[in-house]
């Protein structure tokens, strides 16, 4: 997983850290109330022992999840409510099936009472039920005896109800009717399984992997943008042969500077950031009058020369530049075709897209203000005076989204007009930056006072916290998976595929209470048949396959159930072992994505040379002996070398260039499904874009694209380089 700064983390509140009558070792009950809401009171630690999750981060993290906890009295109250919680409703808040299966539905109503249970089918398109034909399905009673239940002193029968196994695909609503009141839910139908690609069944496919701000090219305004990303798409697969071209999250960011760096910790995961806008591809720039096409030349003037310092990349620079030319090209006049296209989108984005907009336009009007209280509710009397107040601002939003989309979009049709089989495959962070758009738009299923995180592991002995809120289970269901849907079909629309970032956290997260260390957290689990059957449902309505970041401390059974439903894994040369040696490549999985190394260590050519310890010991991040770490990275690297030399892949005393393709060429002798090229390793490049663990002591993703000299490469140049076309070349001639 991605490191992110800690300095967005908050201190837990006082009466959470100091709860009266919670003592280390937790009771039975407390235990009882955590598994009931699918709260981990233990679980197996990096080195196979049983760690046992302490009575303080329980009472924490049942509190993120609105679960009183606090005292031996709230425990007996909330574990009381727990057993007959699912009582109280007359419907699930969502069901979610496979498609083709015999699916059961409870309904709880007065014991003795009547109800009339129907279905109406939507179809696979959420956004057209208003306009869409339903279908109206009544249900069936099955003979299920369940005894009634008292809760909160009315008796409570169960009747269970029969969904019809011929459901197709989509979203529907289930609706039931009993003493003059109707409930209503979500029923998702997902695929059994999510197919990969005609072709790709039987074959493999490559691709190169990029940080795209980092991949400039002449005309860029200093950091790459979509238009770079359109013409790298074009240029490998013609000159390449690539299948597919992989960026980082293109997730908004701020829309003030100072921009958060990392691209793990966006503002928001559903929209995208207008700094990867190229303003003269905006059709409305050719029709702007002279002295308004000057302005978009003066705004550019002062960033032009950026792509050619090799230098720390500066986002907000770049981004003031692109602001100020982007607010005249808004201003121009739109044809009556590209209006009614503009209206449509704004349309089917609906309510999601006017909120990111109305918080974009309200964090530019507070600058460097703290936001008043009542602002904090998207929904509020202050927010709706607020945003008619701005509403210039928030259209100015809107269209960035637009013009934005466009541009991704053309970056795929390009991709797949110059023969990729897969085009963009598009990146999702596990989370968003507490205090941005998505944090304030989804306030009610998002958990409050914890981080996401990982466990302590061998590469972080401390663990992990990430800073980013995680969603609320059972809050997130009863919104009927809505946020989550339309977040992956916005990332979904126009991508080739998607790459999940940390997966695992579909099935279980790790929950870092605010103010603890990343190690006093507890594993929360989720409703991984909801999460992964929508995240499989989205990707077959887009045709995009979908790869799964699943590395790390993570059940055994979790990569199987990845597999059966067609999400592919990631395969890290470096870390598939097999009593200490390099993995065989006949037992790599076939169902992955498989890479030498990731965007948190340096390319090949630095890891080789043991760059990954160096550095770590010149920002004073590591734990274990220097030398005693040099001499485990030489080993690896040795043992590596042998490896390619016993199947003829490097001659004696290979050089760096000819170790990085045999490397290469050994992945390409696996069966993964997908073989992944860090652009980094094609044009010799050194240094790593990310060291987790640091902060400001690092140029965490601020390294443009440069050989091992330091030079910067262009997307223009890229094939003039030497050490690219080598590499392309034992790639394409490895199988």
């Amino acid at each position: 997983m991605d490191e992110t700064p800690d300095d967005v983390r908050t201190d837990a509140p006082e009466a959470v850290a100091d709860a009266p009558s919670a003592s280390d070792e937790p009771t039975a009950e407390l235990r009882e109330l955590a598994a009931a809401h699918g709260v981990l009171t233990e679980h197996h630690g990096f080195g196979g022992e049983a760690v046992t999750t302490s009575a303080p981060t329980l009472v924490a993290v049942l509190g993120a999840l609105g679960v009183p906890a606090g005292t031996p009295q709230q425990v007996t109250h909330s574990l009381q409510r727990a057993r007959d919680d699912e009582w109280r409703a007359v419907l699930p808040p969502t069901v979610v099936v496979r498609e083709g299966d015999d699916a059961q539905v409870p309904v709880h109503v007065t014991a003795g009472a009547a109800v009339h249970v129907w279905l109406e089918a939507h179809g696979a398109e959420p956004a057209a039920r208003e306009h869409a034909v339903r279908r109206r399905r009544d249900l069936d009673q099955l003979d299920v005896l369940v005894e009634p239940r008292t809760v909160d002193g009315r008796t409570i029968g169960r009747a269970t109800f029969a969904l019809p196994a011929d459901l197709p695909l989509g979203w529907h609503s289930l609706h039931a009717l009993t003493e003059g009141h109707e409930s209503r839910a979500t029923v998702v139908v997902t695929p059994r399984r999510l197919e990969l690609p005609a072709g790709l069944e039987d074959d493999q496919w490559w691709g190169f992997l990029v940080q795209l701000y980092s991949v400039r090219s002449r005309t860029s305004w200093g950091v790459g943008d979509l238009a770079d990303l359109a013409d790298l798409a074009w240029l490998t697969a013609h000159r390449a042969g690539a299948d597919f071209v992989g960026v980082n999250p293109l997730s908004a960011t701020e829309p003030v500077t100072p921009l958060t760096t990392s691209p793990y910790l966006p503002t928001s995961r559903r929209f995208l950031s207008p700094l990867y806008v190229r303003v003269e591809d905006i059709p409305e720039t050719a029709y702007l009058t002279a002295a308004d096409r000057s302005l978009v030349e003066w705004a550019a003037d002062p960033v032009r020369d950026l792509v050619a310092d090799p230098g720390a990349l500066d986002r907000d620079a770049v981004w003031e530049a692109k602001k100020a030319a982007l607010e005249v090209v808004f201003t121009a006049p739109r044809r009556a075709a590209r209006q009614a296209a503009y209206e449509e989108f704004v349309a089917a984005e609906g309510t999601g897209l006017r909120d990111f907009a109305t918080w974009c336009a309200i964090v530019e009007h507070l600058g460097s203000r703290p936001r008043p209280d009542e602002l904090g509710d998207p929904a509020s009397p202050a927010v709706a005076a607020l945003r008619e107040q701005l509403a210039e601002r928030v259209e100015f939003y809107v269209w960035l989204q637009w013009v934005a989309d466009e541009q991704k979009q053309t970056a795929q049709r390009v991709a797949r007009e110059a023969g990729m089989r897969i085009g963009i495959m598009h990146d999702l962070a596990v989370g968003a930056h507490p205090q941005g758009a998505d944090a304030w738009a989804h306030r009610d299923v998002l958990a409050r006072d914890v981080s996401v995180g990982a466990p302590p592991d061998m590469y972080n002995q401390q663990g992990q916290a990430w800073s980013q809120p995680p969603w609320n289970p059972r809050a997130l269901a009863r919104a009927g998976y809505a946020p989550y849907r339309d977040m992956l079909r916005t990332v979904l629309r126009h991508a080739g595929a998607l790459r999940v970032d940390h997966v695992l956290g579909l099935f279980r997260q790790w929950w870092v209470p605010d103010g603890a260390s990343p190690a006093a957290g507890a594993y929360v689990r989720y409703d991984h048949e909801a999460l992964l059957g929508i995240l499989c449902l989205e990707a077959h309505r887009a045709g995009a396959v979908v790869v799964g970041e699943d590395l790390g401390v993570f059940e055994p059974w979790v990569r199987d159930e990845l597999a059966d439903r067609g999400v592919l894994g990631t395969s890290v040369l470096w870390f598939e072992k097999e009593d200490g040696r390099p993995l065989e490549p006949e037992k790599y999985r076939r169902a992955s994505l498989a890479t030498v190394g990731t965007h948190d260590m340096p390319p090949a050519a630095g890891y080789l040379a043991g760059e990954h310890v160096d550095l770590r010991e010149r920002l004073g991040l590591l734990a274990d002996d220097a030398q005693e770490l040099r001499a485990a990275a030489r080993a690896e690297r040795d043992a590596a070398v042998l490896a390619l030399a016993m199947r003829g892949l490097v001659g004696d005393h290979p050089s760096e260039r000819e170790i990085v393709e045999g490397l290469h060429r050994y992945l390409r002798k696996t069966p993964a499904a997908l073989v992944g090229v860090q652009l980094t390793d094609a044009v010799g490049e050194r240094r790593t874009q990310n060291q987790p663990g640091t902060d400001q002591e690092y140029p965490n993703w601020k390294v443009p694209l440069a050989d091992g000299s330091g030079n910067v490469v262009l997307v223009d140049d890229l094939f003039d380089n030497a050490r690219l076309r080598s590499l392309v070349q034992a790639v394409r001639t490895a199988r």
